[in-house]
């Protein structure tokens, strides 16, 4: 593993977020057994299941090679082509990775880096498939800095069920690449904004894992 690359996973197996989910749902499973009542205890194990298989959140082994970029989020490549950075107002090369509900959620410095800005903006709730979920839907903007200058912009985008970002990062803060920085509930997307001349390794339709896919070299 290269120094600059995430050591110590913090959260192994079930995200923090999601405790308070597993806990309930896990209960109320137990409690409708315990009473008795079949066809309910059955409908609420099964969704025990999908909570915690939602929720799951496994350290990641990163790509073998240098200059890479990975992933920030588990998914499916929707989007792989020049676009104006909503933050810099630079043309860069923008790849989108949409998460649905069976992907894991927690997201993931895609370099190791300074972050120097950190920008929320209130929107929509569209399918965030669609390339147009990037500039109307509720989302969370990160702009990291690494050690030679280079930025990146990573947007957290809700999707069509997605009612929560949440980013834990802030101006200042120091990441090493693979270090956990968000999370986004049910369903979303994370837009990655590399500066023109960065050479794309993924195409749409490929499947992505954070951390462990390289997305692009520098």
């Amino acid at each position: 593993m290269a120094a600059e690359d995430i050591r110590l996973y913090p959260h192994p197996l079930i995200a923090r977020e999601g405790w308070p989910f597993v806990a309930g749902s896990l209960v109320l499973a137990l409690i409708a057994t315990a009473l008795g009542w079949t066809l309910a205890a059955l409908v609420l194990w099964l969704l025990a299941v999908f909570v915690v298989q939602f929720f799951r959140d496994p350290a990641r082994t990163p790509p073998l090679g240098e200059g890479l970029i990975t992933s920030p989020a588990d998914g499916r490549i929707v989007v792989v082509g020049k676009a104006i950075d909503p933050i810099s107002g630079e043309e860069r090369l923008k790849i989108s990775v949409f998460m649905n509900v069976f992907n894991v959620h927690s997201n993931r410095a895609p370099i190791a880096g300074r972050v120097v800005d950190v920008q929320y903006v209130p929107g929509a709730f569209l399918n965030a498939a669609v390339d147009k979920a990037s500039e109307h839907n509720e989302r969370c903007a990160m702009v990291i800095e690494d050690a030679q200058g280079r930025k990146l912009t990573c947007i957290q985008i809700a999707g069509l069920v997605a009612r929560r970002i949440l980013c834990y990062a802030k101006p200042g803060d120091a990441l090493l690449r693979g270090a956990r920085y968000g999370f986004i509930r049910f369903g979303s997307r994370v837009d990655v904004y590399c500066p023109l001349g960065v050479q794309a390794l993924v195409s749409v339709g490929d499947k992505v894992s954070a951390h462990s896919t390289a997305l692009a070299r520098w």
